[in-house]
């Protein structure tokens, strides 16, 4: 998983910084770095990375607005945030913006390159040639396809654009459709985690929401107090 991965590492303290390079590129990634929001939007563009360190705290554009212009800009390259800021309201802000972890200032070099790794294998695209949950590798649901080889998705033969999250998320709820899914068990599906906020969840069902229904009836229903289910 780390051979021949480039990890970009932003953050204004020079120490933190230097540590992270060092730990990285001693567990096999290649770096790239950069101090300030704007110099990490350059470097984004121009190193491609496959992940992103990104410190919230930075001294001309936070880590947040910087996450917010990659997105805007079609960049879904993996962004994990580091910061001393980690109350839940700052956590679900980042995540919902695009980020997908959220790590908090001190944290030990060993618990990171292990975060690393798990978002690399979650943001990953299947590999060509696995096993398809249907003969053709596609998803159907109603008039909603969704291809996992191609990540792609239509709705009554509309293509839907989604975030590598909003994707994953929806691939979940449709091969298990028609039951009824609690948002721990989200949470240890779609981001890995077995603790956290389920707020982070209700957010992005919103999303998906926002981008199916108006293409055709609701297909995300909410069981009050239990969870989520895709069906017709």
């Amino acid at each position: 998983m780390s051979e021949g991965r480039r990890v970009l590492v932003v953050d204004d303290e020079a120490n933190i910084r230097d540590l992270i390079e060092v730990a990285l590129r001693f567990h096999g990634f290649a770096t790239a770095t950069a101090d300030t929001g704007e110099k990490a939007l350059r470097a984004a563009a121009e190193e491609r990375p496959d992940l992103v360190l990104l410190d919230v705290m930075l001294p001309d554009v936070d880590g947040f607005e910087v996450c917010r212009r990659l997105r805007a800009d079609g960049n879904q390259v993996p962004v994990i945030f580091l910061t001393a800021r980690d109350t839940p309201s700052d956590t679900v802000t980042g995540l919902t913006l695009g980020g997908d972890d959220y790590v908090g200032k001190p944290f030990s070099i060993e618990s990171l390159i292990a975060r690393v790794r798990a978002v690399l294998r979650r943001t990953a695209p299947p590999a060509s040639g696995g096993a398809a949950p249907v003969p053709d590798g596609v998803l159907r649901v109603a008039d909603l396809e969704l291809d996992e080889a191609q990540w792609t998705v239509r709705r009554g033969g509309v293509d839907v654009d989604l975030s590598p999250t909003e994707f994953r998320l929806l691939a979940h709820l449709m091969r298990n459709a028609g039951m009824v899914l609690s948002r721990t068990q989200l949470l240890a599906a779609v981001w890995g985690w077995e603790h956290g906020n389920p707020q982070v969840v209700e957010t992005y069902i919103s999303y998906l929401r926002r981008k199916l229904d108006p293409l055709g009836t609701p297909l995300i229903h909410t069981r009050r107090g239990v969870g989520y289910a895709l069906r017709p």
